[in-house]
């Protein structure tokens, strides 16, 4: 996420799609003037993350000032799928805590300004490591280093005292896993092409071995590498994507953590060449005695929680390949969804696996 020095003249015709160039800049104009600072000539915004979910923007000015702005898809969502309030108002109440957030700037909820609601924040300079080959360029110390603040600053979200910080009421607090297992069951049930049997076995394992519950905590919903942004030396100096998050079992983010935590070797890769695929990351059993020790607790039986997370995702893609199946996502030639359905198959024999199953 380092900044591009050669800035092109900003063009109001050449603006990305679901940004008007003049109301953004009015906006940020006021919203500056309110916190001291100001904004510099005409903005340029430069897309770097978006798609199905929720876009990012880089947004410069002729000082070289910088920010982030974030909104919703330019498609019809639903209203709650990507709630830009929810995720700055978790941004700004971890402001003053251990947990790094990039500062707030503001929040828009007039949507006749850019025709949906978004907020700005401060840029934050670093990576964004997406996968293997970005985690490459770094140096196989940094890569173990990067590792274990990836795991120290997950540690650093569960200790966050929910009510101290405003989000006491943020969402329920009792029975996360058992919604959870709810909901993607609903979802799964609700596909036109045929189940995999081994969704439903996992499913009925998860409900059967369910652990009770300890305090609500604050889960991120989708915590991993290259959710975050890191420094040179491989620190994580931003927690970003917080768009899932809600309260509930703290552990819910760890098992999801150790699911995307793929290494060579590995049968199942959730995530396309992922960043932790290349040499030098801790293990899986390194993050876990990195993760209790941080947290200051002993997690338990967190092969349950990793088949959770694993059983989840096997959820979701079959509901992706469903709807490619049914033509609902278009015309998308890059999309095996023979190669897709295999992979939920093998993702839910997993999560039988992780749990003690005989698959």
């Amino acid at each position: 996420m380092s900044t591009d020095p050669t800035r092109p003249a900003n063009n109001t015709n050449d603006a990305p799609a679901g940004i008007d160039v003049g109301a953004v800049t009015e906006w940020l104009g006021a919203a500056m003037t309110e916190t001291g600072g100001e904004v510099v000539g005409s903005l340029l915004f430069d897309q770097i993350a978006g798609g199905r979910s929720n876009l990012t923007f880089r947004v410069s000015d002729e000082g070289g000032n910088e920010w982030a702005l974030r909104r919703p898809p330019t498609g019809h969502v639903l209203a709650t799928a990507h709630d830009m309030a929810r995720e700055h108002r978790v941004m700004s109440a971890l402001a003053p805590t251990a947990v790094p957030v990039p500062a707030m700037v503001g929040m828009c909820t007039d949507v006749s300004v850019i025709g949906a609601p978004f907020y700005v924040m401060e840029w934050v300079d670093g990576t964004v490591v997406r996968g293997k080959g970005t985690a490459e360029t770094f140096d196989l110390e940094t890569r173990r280093a990067m590792g274990i603040s990836t795991v120290e600053n997950l540690a650093k979200i569960h200790h966050v005292d929910i009510d101290e910080v405003g989000l006491g009421d943020f969402a329920k607090r009792d029975g996360y896993i058992e919604r959870q297992l709810r909901r993607w069951r609903r979802q799964v049930d609700a596909v036109e092409s045929p189940t995999d049997p081994l969704i439903i076995s996992a499913h009925e394992k998860l409900v059967a071995s369910m652990p009770a519950e300890g305090p609500a905590r604050l889960v991120h919903g989708d915590y991993r590498l290259d959710n975050t942004i890191v420094n040179t030396a491989g620190a994580v100096i931003a927690v970003l994507d917080w768009e899932l998050t809600t309260l509930g079992d703290p552990l819910a983010d760890l098992g999801a953590m150790l699911t995307y935590w793929t290494r060579p070797g590995d049968a199942v890769i959730a995530l396309d060449e992922p960043p932790t695929l290349a040499d030098g990351f801790i293990e899986r059993d390194e993050v876990v005695a990195i993760y209790e020790d941080a947290a200051g607790r002993s997690v338990g039986n967190v092969g349950y929680y990793q088949a959770f997370a694993t059983w989840r995702l096997a959820c979701i893609l079959d509901g992706v390949v469903d709807r490619y199946r049914a033509g609902a996502m278009g015309n998308d030639d890059d999309f095996d969804v023979d190669e897709w359905a295999d992979r939920v198959t093998a993702l839910a024999a997993q999560a039988l696996d992780l749990i003690g199953a005989d698959t």
